[in-house]
């Protein structure tokens, strides 16, 4: 693959290492001092985005109006993703996002729904613990959220969401329930970034030759 790097952090540069690492070839980065926009995308196969909040709807609009597909795993900016649809739609685009694109996660997030399920008809009371890194720029994180809103689709009541910046950890995702007798809880741990990094290359090989909007599920499923 010929690959386009659109945010050149942690997450940037360790997808950047893997892709090399895989014998893919890194045509094009972008940072803070070359934004996106700046960037001539023709000669990519793909790009993949892992920038920030700010930058994550110019970054995808540029490479979807150049004709690359794209996968997004920017969180903090959902409030302009349909109109990041309509713009993959009006230009025969491919698009896919995700706000985790561990394997393990999206596994936790089968058990995440499980779990709220065998909850309906008990008195539980649910939050979600979530830590990462000071660096992360938005609390909660993408993937608390949609947590979150998958327990509201099934149990009708969103769960409190407790959010910690702390030092260097990638990730901590934790469910518990409590009642008067006991705890249940599931805990999803990130040990690095790779199962990240991995995920979003898996991700970018798959799109391309498609055309539409998918999701992580598209995949695994």
């Amino acid at each position: 693959m010929r690959i386009a790097i659109l945010g050149n952090g942690k997450m940037g540069k360790r997808i950047a290492e893997l892709a090399i690492g895989n014998g893919d070839k890194v045509v094009a980065i972008s940072d803070s001092n070359r934004p996106a926009i700046s960037l001539n995308l023709k000669n990519s196969d793909v790009a993949i985005d892992f920038s920030t909040p700010d930058t994550a709807f110019e970054n995808i609009s540029h490479s979807i109006i150049n004709g690359i597909p794209t996968i997004s795993g920017t969180t903090g900016w959902l409030n302009r993703i349909d109109d990041i649809n309509e713009l993959c739609i009006k230009k025969k685009g491919a698009f896919l996002y995700s706000s985790n694109f561990s394997l393990g996660m999206n596994i936790f997030y089968q058990l995440n729904k499980k779990l709220a399920e065998l909850m309906m008809n008990h008195d539980y009371k649910n939050h979600i613990y979530e830590v990462h890194h000071k660096e992360k720029k938005d609390t909660p994180s993408g993937t608390a959220i949609m947590i979150a809103d998958d327990i509201k689709d099934i149990l009708n009541s969103k769960p409190n969401i407790i959010s910690k910046r702390i030092d260097d950890i990638t990730g901590i995702h934790q469910i518990i329930y409590s009642s008067k007798v006991d705890n249940i809880e599931i805990k999803h741990t990130a040990k690095n970034r790779d199962g990240f990094a991995i995920g979003a290359l898996l991700a970018a090989k798959w799109l391309i030759g498609k055309r539409g909007i998918f999701s992580i599920n598209d995949i695994i499923t």
